[in-house]
């Protein structure tokens, strides 16, 4: 079974995404800190990451380029999935690296579900 780490500050959000990526066949785990973040990577390595930009304690910009930054960590693709919307955002993403950008409010999770299908299968 494929794992998620999903990086989500909305508690809300984080349940309907967990929901529906577990019933998709996925193993998710959930973070919301960088100590959340740095405690979910040291127990199990995910096939992917979900990465919203606005986190209580570090921004998503600065967890990405972590994760990139890390041998262990670097090849990971992660889909940044945030509102956050403009152009340079996106621009500055995925020149650090990200697979992709999703804005929340301009695609369904059955739409993340496929587009993390494309990255990693299933």
């Amino acid at each position: 079974m494929k794992k998620i780490l999903i990086i989500e500050d909305d508690a809300f959000l984080k349940k309907i995404e967990s929901s529906k990526f577990t019933k998709s066949g996925y193993d998710v785990t959930t973070a919301m800190t960088k100590a959340d973040i740095d405690a979910s990577l040291a127990a199990s390595t995910p096939d992917i990451i979900l990465l919203d930009m606005m986190l209580p304690d570090i921004d998503g910009e600065h967890v990405l380029q972590n994760l990139k930054a890390d041998n262990k960590t670097k090849n990971i693709p992660v889909i940044v999935f945030s509102n956050l919307s403009s152009d340079a955002d996106m621009k500055k993403m995925t020149d650090a690296g990200a697979a992709a950008f999703m804005i929340k409010s301009n695609f369904t999770l059955d739409e993340v579900v496929e587009k993390i299908h494309s990255l990693i299968g299933e």
